[in-house]
């Protein structure tokens, strides 16, 4: 970056005038300057991608996940970046709240994709299907309504 956009002086940034408190992004090791269109910035600056700068970020996987009780009574639908722990958290009952309250530690149903948006959209997706709907999803891969997380923690 120019020095017009930011200085680093002994690990400190001084920043332009014209960048805002929501143009920066807290980072290790320093804070730095993301400048981003908003309603009073016309400043666009143009960056290189992380493909042509050699360095290749490791893929992350997000899960969209549903968990029943025993009676199949109840569904609960989450998305998480890490499936084994998030259901350590629900049968030890770390996780306050609905799933706790409920008693819903059976993993019958997950998804994984690359992408965390299209994950907490797939979660927003399959909270408005209706229960029929989503009895046929689980069913279509696990359809004794077994918990897939059987073995995970032993």
């Amino acid at each position: 970056m120019t020095e017009k956009i930011m200085a680093i002086m002994k690990n400190k940034v001084v920043i332009p005038a014209f960048f805002h408190r929501h143009h920066i992004l807290l980072s290790f090791p320093y804070p730095f300057v993301i400048p981003v269109p908003c309603c009073h910035s016309r400043i666009l600056l143009s960056f290189p991608r992380k493909r042509e700068s050699g360095y290749a970020e490791p893929m992350k996987s997000y899960f969209v996940y549903l968990l029943t009780n025993h009676t199949r009574t109840t569904l609960y639908i989450g998305v998480t970046n890490d499936l084994k722990r998030r259901i350590y958290e629900h049968k030890n009952g770390l996780v306050e709240g609905f799933a706790e309250k409920y008693r819903l530690y059976y993993l019958v149903y997950f998804e994984e994709t690359n992408d965390i948006y299209s994950a907490i959209e797939r979660e927003k997706q399959l909270k408005k299907w209706n229960r029929k709907w989503k009895d046929e999803l689980i069913e279509e891969t696990n359809p004794e309504w077994n918990d897939l997380s059987n073995g995970w923690f032993e």
